[in-house]
């Protein structure tokens, strides 16, 4: 038990840490803008299939399981409003994050592991690179900036598949669809979504370069990186949806 407590309060003490380094090394420059930009193609570009596939499935399928309890209401004109809710103050970042942490979070935690086993961290610190700044800085930047960017395709892509639903039932025009998607949308949704979509992304890059450049020695911990990075990711973007939907229900 005590072992146990023990390595508790060391780990914590390691998370602490590498936040403070990692908001030092945020103001310090230089700054790495190429690898920046680079990583934000990596997480952006290459996650699109995968996320495009996914956000189209949510918005159609969100609209097939809404429509029969709407039509016992004789509502399903109200079926556009309820969809741009769901997906834009909902569905959209949390979609997003979760694939962000499945995806990204196992290629950054297993690409840095994989540098840590083979001391490549170390021969960049010989070299005089900074690698916590080059890689880690570098990463969460791109995760914190990219996440948002793929909540508004998502959301995009998922009021796209609304649609679809809906057409394949009603007589509705596109135009006439997202006029009332965006009377029911609010500057205040929009800000909730991207404020969620913000701390997910921080969240998804911290852990992830956590995970991967603190891992165990050996090609067992570059599999343990991984999986360490998706289930932590997951579990706090869980957490963290708990308590923004507290926070802005009290600030509404």
């Amino acid at each position: 038990m005590l072992n146990k407590l023990r390595s508790f309060f060391t780990e914590f003490a390691n998370i602490h840490r590498f936040l403070i380094r990692f908001w030092k090394e945020l103001v310090t420059p230089p700054y790495e803008f190429k690898e920046i930009i680079r990583q934000c193609f990596e997480i952006g570009w290459k996650s699109l299939p995968l996320i495009s596939l996914t956000g189209f499935i949510v918005g159609f399928v969100f609209s097939k399981q809404s429509r029969p309890s709407l039509e016992e209401f004789g509502a399903t004109s109200m079926l556009p409003s309820l969809i741009s809710i769901a997906i834009v103050r909902a569905l959209a970042p949390l979609v997003t994050a979760l694939i962000a942490s499945g995806k990204i979070g196992s290629q950054v935690g297993a690409e840095l592991s994989s540098m840590n086993v083979t001391e490549q961290i170390d021969a960049m610190e010989v070299s005089g690179t900074n690698p916590f700044k080059f890689l880690i800085v570098s990463r969460i930047i791109a995760t914190t900036i990219g996440i948002p960017i793929l909540c508004f395709y998502v959301a995009g892509i998922g009021l796209l598949g609304g649609y679809l639903s809906m057409a394949s039932k009603d007589d509705l025009s596109f135009l006439s669809f997202f006029t009332q998607v965006f009377e029911t949308i609010g500057y205040q949704d929009l800000w909730a979504m991207v404020f969620r979509a913000i701390v997910f992304g921080f969240t998804i890059g911290a852990v992830s370069c956590y995970c991967g450049y603190y891992s165990s020695k050996g090609t067992e911990g570059v599999g343990k990186a991984a999986n360490a990075a998706v289930v932590a990711s997951m579990f706090l973007v869980f957490i963290e949806e708990i308590i923004i939907v507290q926070i802005l229900s009290i600030i509404n």
